[in-house]
């Protein structure tokens, strides 16, 4: 049997467990709902929806939504281990970076894009200052 590139290979409980784990990320960066929407390719309903506690909702995401999730998943894991203080943890995608890719702008910024490049551009940069410092 043959499996089409757009099969989804995530169950239904992966994707709304990935996906709140991340808007609640996303909320701590102090991003705003649209910029949350963007960066993970979703539309205002399914976050909103996705929010909320309601046990039965489900939802499907493809890869691209997926690998959105986990690219914020990753950046927040990087920065836990580069910083001892939650404070630095959740601001720092939101505080303006100095060096070349960033050109001053908030990583949050970059991610906000909208394109899964801009993503993972800022995630292998923050991913690469955590590597620096061993």
């Amino acid at each position: 049997m043959t499996t089409a590139l757009h099969t989804m290979p995530f169950t239904k409980s992966q994707c709304v467990t990935g996906l709140r784990a991340a808007l609640r990320v996303l909320d701590k960066w102090q991003a705003s709902g649209e910029q949350a929407c963007r960066i993970l390719r979703i539309s205002r309903s399914t976050c909103t929806r996705a929010r909320q506690a309601d046990d039965a909702w489900s939802v499907n995401l493809d890869l691209d939504q997926m690998q959105r999730v986990s690219f914020v998943l990753n950046i927040h894991a990087a920065l836990r281990t580069m910083f001892d203080n939650p404070a630095n943890v959740y601001g720092f995608p939101a505080l303006a970076n100095h060096n070349e890719f960033f050109n001053g702008r908030a990583p949050l910024e970059i991610m906000a894009q909208g394109d899964i490049i801009s993503l993972y551009e800022t995630f292998r940069r923050i991913d690469a200052l955590r590597c620096a410092q061993w």
